[in-house]
């Protein structure tokens, strides 16, 4: 890439005020989505959506990644017209310029991504403690977050160069697992009719719908990578071949996988298990000893679902950083550290939320609740996405001929509406298939209204646009 465009892109944030530093190039925004959406759904929720689909679960994540890269594409196309963070919230403030909606959609993704952290937190948990059953659960989960947000506080560049490192150790587990399932085809050992079988308890395409609803929780890649579109080299070109070839490249290890699951373990194993893929390994179908491989590989699962949670603490951050200079929510979350150009105040929040989660749901499950928490807090996390997803859908065909150049991307029409049906008939099976699930939807929604509050009772003696406060920017850093 010439110095000049380097310079252009850079010169549109970099400047006066507290700004983030462009230092993510095309390949690290690429391993960014990818690590994002494999550390998810396949380490944690592949025995949930195994047990509510049956052996055909791989359709599942077909039909999932399918469903999100229609959405995907509003993403790119939109990121392209606005390369600066916040994503969804930006961009149907950009749509409506309805400050409660904006508001809304802003809460309700850090609501999601709050929930997701909560849910690969506790599955890091399960895979830790298959292993070494050393601190408790809920101080384990609270001691992994925290690392986390030290880390993101350090900087963005040293976070995204660990999430592209943690990426390869992660896409080398799932060649472990598809190198079983080739092993154990091999042998002729395998039956291929599994593939074929359906939960008995239903209508298979409801089966399929209720897998894909809980499959859909990894399949967040664009959201979380175009909140640091402010921090990516020439984004109008990086963003929508790293978003779709990220996504696409992820559904064909998704459904490899599954496959190879499917066909090495019961499936009735997958769904009883908090780790599923441990159980492929413990199989003992390769010639490797189990102790050995089950340490390797569980060392391999935590690091994957680290790299997720990585970039939702990236995420949730700049979020409240983006649309703090919005003027949307309270102007403290623009604040950058002077030195580390780190939103802090974000971070600190952020940490705060999800461990209250965690509290909040372990009280329950001593009390007797009976919660399980990975799967409850994903749903929730499915809750808010789908409802984000389809209005992103509406804010980008509303914005159709707006702030366009030559070098912006122009999704599919069709496709964008296919995408839209898709999340909203997702959104409906989730709500009825777990109405519970909006209790907790409404709590993370009253902390948002706090906030609200806050801005209103503060913002209105501030005026628009003074959250961009003055500070000297911090020197790039090329990765």
């Amino acid at each position: 890439m010439a110095d000049a465009d380097i310079a252009e892109d850079r010169a549109e944030t970099d400047g006066p005020g507290d700004e983030l530093t462009r230092s993510i190039t095309g390949r690290l925004l690429y391993f960014y989505v990818l690590g994002d959406v494999l550390g998810s759904g396949i380490y944690v929720l592949i025995g949930a959506v195994a047990g509510a689909v049956g052996g055909a679960f791989f359709l599942a994540f077909a039909v999932g990644v399918t469903v999100a890269t229609l959405t995907g594409l509003a993403y790119a196309e939109l990121v392209t017209k606005y390369p600066q963070a916040a994503g969804a919230a930006l961009y149907v403030n950009k749509a409506f310029r309805n400050k409660p909606l904006t508001f809304l959609i802003t809460i309700s993704f850090l609501s999601s991504s709050f929930a997701a952290s909560g849910s690969l937190a506790s599955g890091f948990a399960a895979y830790f403690q298959r292993v070494w059953d050393l601190p408790p659960v809920l101080l384990l989960t609270i001691a992994f977050l925290l690392f986390l947000t030290i880390l993101n506080f350090i900087g963005i560049t040293e976070s995204v160069v660990t999430n592209m490192v943690m990426t390869f150790v992660e896409v080398g587990g799932l060649i472990v697992v598809m190198i079983i399932g080739i092993w154990y085809v091999a042998q002729g050992s395998a039956d291929f009719g599994v593939l074929t079988e359906f939960n008995s308890d239903g209508n298979p395409i409801l089966a399929v719908v209720s897998g894909v609803a809980l499959a859909f929780f990894a399949m967040t890649g664009f959201e979380n990578a175009a909140n640091v579109a402010e921090e990516t080299i020439n984004p109008k070109q990086a963003f929508p071949r790293a978003l779709v070839g990220g996504m696409i490249s992820a559904g064909v290890i998704y459904v490899l996988v599954a496959i190879a699951a499917a066909l090495t373990v019961p499936v009735d194993t997958l769904a009883d298990s908090d780790a599923a893929l441990l159980e492929v390994v413990e199989a003992g179908i390769i010639p490797v000893p189990v102790g050995a491989m089950t340490i390797i590989f569980a060392i391999i699962a935590m690091t994957a679902i680290t790299n997720t949670t990585l970039v939702s603490v990236v995420t949730q951050s700049r979020i409240l950083y983006g649309m703090a200079r919005e003027d949307v929510v309270p102007a403290a979350f623009a604040k950058i550290h002077p030195t580390r150009r780190s939103p802090v105040f974000g971070l600190g929040f952020s940490f705060i939320v999800v461990s209250g989660l965690l509290i909040v749901g372990t009280l329950l499950n001593n009390a007797g609740a009976g919660i399980d928490v990975v799967e409850r807090l994903a749903t929730v996390t499915v809750v808010f996405l789908l409802f984000i997803y389809a209005l992103v859908i509406v804010a980008c065909l509303k914005l159709r001929g707006h702030d366009e150049d030559d070098e912006t991307y122009r999704a599919n029409t069709v496709l964008l509406y296919i995408g839209l049906v898709g999340n909203l008939v997702l959104l409906a099976y989730v709500v009825y298939d777990d109405p519970a699930s909006l209790w907790w939807v409404a709590g993370l929604l009253a902390i948002g209204f706090v906030l609200f509050l806050v801005e209103m009772a503060v913002g209105r003696n501030r005026p628009p646009g003074t959250a961009r406060t003055s500070s000297p920017p911090a020197h790039d850093q090329e990765v």
